[in-house]
C-alpha cells in the first residue's frame, strides 16, 4: 500500500513537469522578463511626463517622487490585469462549460499563462523596489502579499491548475488605480477637490461590487 501511494505521488509528479516543455518556459520566461521590462518604462515614463505636465511634481521629495512613479507602473498592471482577466474570465471560451471536457480548474492556455508571468514579473519588480527602498514603500507585510502572490502565480503555472481562480484575484486588481489616484491626489493637495471625493465613492462601489462578485 506505501508504494502503491509513493508511486501515486511519483506519478503525480512526472505528470506535473511533462506539462513543462522547453517552449513552455521560454514563453513564460519571456513573459515575466515583458513584465519587467513593463514596469521599468513605464517608471520612467511616469517621472517624465509627471514633471512636464504636473507643476507639483518638482516639489515633491525624492521618496515621493519614488512611490509616485511606482504607483504609475502599479495602475499599468493592475489595468492589464483586470482587462485581460475579464476577457479570458468572460469573453474567451477556455472557461465556459460547453467548450472543453476537462474540469474547469484544470484548463489553461498559451494567453493565460502569459497573463500570469506578466503578472509575476510585476510583483518580482514591485517587491525589488519595495526591497531597495526599504521601509520607504512599504513594510514586511507587503514584502509577504507580494511574496505569496508570486507562489501562488508560479504554482498555478507549474501545475497548470485554479488558473480560473488565479485570474478572479486578478481582477480585483480593478480597483487598485483608485486606490493609486486616491493617493497622488493626496500628495498633490488635492484631498478637498471633487475629483478626490468622486474617485472614493468609485472605490467604494468597485470593492463593493468585487466582493459581491467573489461571493457568488
Amino acid at each position: 500500500m506505501g508504494f502503491s501511494v509513493s508511486h501515486g505521488l511519483l506519478a503525480g509528479l512526472v505528470s506535473s513537469y511533462e506539462i513543462v516543455s522547453p517552449r513552455k518556459e521560454i514563453q513564460w520566461l519571456a513573459s515575466v522578463f515583458t513584465g519587467i521590462i513593463f514596469c521599468v518604462v513605464v517608471y520612467r515614463l511616469t517621472a517624465i511626463f509627471s514633471s512636464l505636465l504636473f507643476a507639483g511634481y518638482s516639489k515633491l521629495t525624492n521618496t515621493q517622487k519614488i512611490e509616485w512613479n511606482n504607483r504609475g507602473f502599479s495602475t499599468f498592471h493592475a489595468l492589464f490585469a483586470s482587462f485581460a482577466s475579464l476577457y479570458l474570465l468572460i469573453f474567451s471560451n477556455i472557461f465556459k462549460e460547453e467548450s472543453h471536457e476537462e474540469l474547469v480548474i484544470n484548463r489553461s492556455s498559451t494567453l493565460s499563462d502569459s497573463v500570469l508571468a506578466i503578472s509575476t514579473g510585476y510583483f518580482l519588480a514591485d517587491v525589488a523596489m519595495i526591497l531597495w527602498n526599504f521601509p520607504a514603500l512599504g513594510g514586511l507585510e507587503y514584502v509577504l502579499h507580494h511574496g505569496l502572490s508570486m507562489l501562488s502565480l508560479i504554482q498555478s503555472l507549474l501545475s497548470g491548475q485554479g488558473q480560473i481562480y488565479i485570474l478572479m484575484v486578478l481582477f480585483t486588481e480593478s480597483t487598485t488605480p483608485f486606490v493609486n489616484l486616491r493617493w497622488h491626489l493626496d500628495v498633490a493637495g488635492r484631498k478637498s477637490s471633487k475629483l478626490y471625493i468622486w474617485n472614493g465613492i468609485a472605490l467604494f462601489f468597485g470593492w463593493l461590487v468585487l466582493s459581491n462578485l467573489l461571493l457568488i
